[in-house]
């Protein structure tokens, strides 16, 4: 399904750093919350089921990719404001998508 480019500019696509991830307790599936530091954006929220390849200790000063500009989401007893973003290896584990240089946190993607 091809979409138009005024579309993909609705979305908007940003970078920040991991500040603190902890196991999210009550999750259905095996989770992480996350907080991640978005710069002039502040600290938002995430869930990730990302706990076959990473401990909450390594997650943290790691720079994601995050969709912000969606609205805030329940999930159990967590609100959620963006949605880090990832890709499933061959085993179907989902391996972060992440810059391979440091930006600067709130950096949109162009």
């Amino acid at each position: 399904m091809q979409i138009l480019w005024s579309e993909f500019e609705k979305i908007e696509i940003r970078v920040g750093t991991i500040i603190k991830a902890q196991v999210f307790e009550g999750a259905r599936k095996p989770a992480y919350q996350l907080w991640v530091d978005l710069g002039k954006l502040g600290i938002k929220k995430s869930s990730a089921q990302i706990t076959a390849l990473y401990q909450p200790e390594q997650l943290v000063g790691q720079q994601v990719i995050a969709v912000t500009n969606f609205p805030p989401k329940q999930i159990g007893n967590f609100m959620f404001e963006i949605l880090v973003t990832g890709f499933a290896n061959a085993d179907g584990n989902i391996v972060l998508a992440k810059p391979d240089l440091q930006v600067p946190n709130g950096a949109r993607l162009i």
